[in-house]
């Protein structure tokens, strides 16, 4: 085996971790954006009302105080327009994390260790906490002696990276 082979396998393993990384950044992203879209939906929902009193006398006749009330037009329709942009780039995002989301399934399911392979899918694909990763392994693996906690789920995940990561260049 040449030393570009140990280099170019290496670095197919760091670019596999980097999508797991890149996964939960784009995860976060979305959610964001959920509640962006969200709060721009509420306010056209239910725009604000702005109102003013004018004194004086109308044209017609009129006299005294008129209450003047509406919706700031340029404010609304600039929110609008913001919303459908963050919808847009929502579904950009939604396609991204598909794509983010089978190539690391690819990567998680080339792992050797069934355990390793559960806890990852939980962490990165399902977004789980490190404590909601070791409730949920506890509840797959009941029978296992000594139970998962945050910190050993985390401990076994960051081993993982390190023997990967010295891994990569051979020579």
């Amino acid at each position: 085996m040449s030393g570009n082979a140990a280099i170019t396998g290496g670095e197919e393993i760091r670019l596999n971790k980097e999508i797991l990384v890149q996964l939960c950044a784009v995860q976060a992203e979305i959610q964001d954006l959920q509640r962006r879209i969200h709060s721009l939906e509420m306010f056209l929902k239910d725009p604000p009302v702005v109102g003013d009193v004018v004194k004086g006398t109308r044209r017609d006749g009129t006299i005294g105080p008129i209450k003047i009330t509406g919706i700031p037009e340029p404010r609304y329709v600039q929110k609008e327009k913001l919303c459908k942009r963050y919808k847009y780039i929502m579904e950009r995002k939604e396609e991204e994390l598909l794509e983010l989301t089978c190539q690391a399934e690819e990567y998680i399911q080339s792992i050797e260790q069934s355990e390793l392979r559960t806890m990852l899918r939980l962490r990165y694909i399902d977004g789980l906490t490190w404590i909601q990763v070791a409730c949920q392994m506890n509840c797959i693996f009941p029978k296992r002696r000594i139970k998962y906690t945050e910190d050993n789920c985390w401990k076994k995940n960051q081993r993982f990276f390190e023997n990967v990561g010295s891994c990569r260049v051979k020579m």
